[in-house]
């Protein structure tokens, strides 16, 4: 139903089916490892063990994110983009919180809207432009926000997600993510703003996460 609050969410969040579906998701994204060293071959190996306790630290509320390692990928232009890589465990998590806040928030976007959703692709974004100047249109715009995700204010986000979603747990979940730090090499740092891109924010709907 548009428009709807959601107030109860986080067993739905950490179900068994729905960690098992985040960790398919996560392993079709491939990638690297993060700051704790294992492999998405090395979790698959123990896979429904686990899940298992997974499951139980998410239930108890015991999970703690570990923070993103922090990887440069250079730009087009040159310069170079932070990209922040989290556990393979981390990355099921928020796999599995993407799973079920997708659906919700899907609903507010407009037709336009083609950033970051499922199914909508950077050529179907194109093509409508093709449309719009095949039917008289005469400028294209193109801007782009300097540090975006670096500059995400945490209150502003959470205000936006407590619109639709009002589960105090799941919203928990997700600033324990933004709050998790960044690991540069040996050196750790805060995140008192922003959302690391490889992150929560962009779980898997990225390219494969850097080696």
């Amino acid at each position: 139903m548009k428009g709807r609050v959601w107030y109860s969410l986080y067993d739905k969040v950490f179900a068994k089916v729905n960690l098992r579906d985040a960790f398919v998701q996560v392993k079709k994204n491939r990638g690297a490892p993060g700051v704790d060293k294992v492999t998405i071959e090395a979790y698959e190996a123990a896979l429904e063990d686990n899940l298992e306790v997974l499951q139980q630290k998410l239930k108890e509320k015991n999970y703690h994110p570990k923070p993103v390692r922090r990887k440069m990928i250079e730009k087009e232009n040159g310069k170079e983009r932070p990209l922040g890589i989290p556990t393979v465990e981390d990355r099921v998590v928020q796999a599995a919180i993407r799973n079920i806040l997708e659906p919700i928030f899907e609903e507010d976007f407009l037709p336009c809207s083609h950033g970051f959703r499922p199914n909508i692709s950077a050529h179907m974004a194109l093509d409508q432009v093709s449309k719009h100047l095949r039917e008289g249109y005469e400028y294209v715009i193109d801007a782009d926000l300097q540090s975006y995700f670096d500059t995400i204010p945490h209150d502003r986000l959470e205000a936006q997600i407590r619109r639709r979603v009002t589960d105090g747990s799941v919203i928990q979940l997700i600033k324990q993510f933004l709050k998790a730090g960044v690991m540069d090499g040996a050196s750790y740092e805060d995140t008192p703003t922003g959302a690391p891109q490889g992150g929560l924010c962009e779980a898997l709907h990225n390219p494969p996460y850097a080696k």
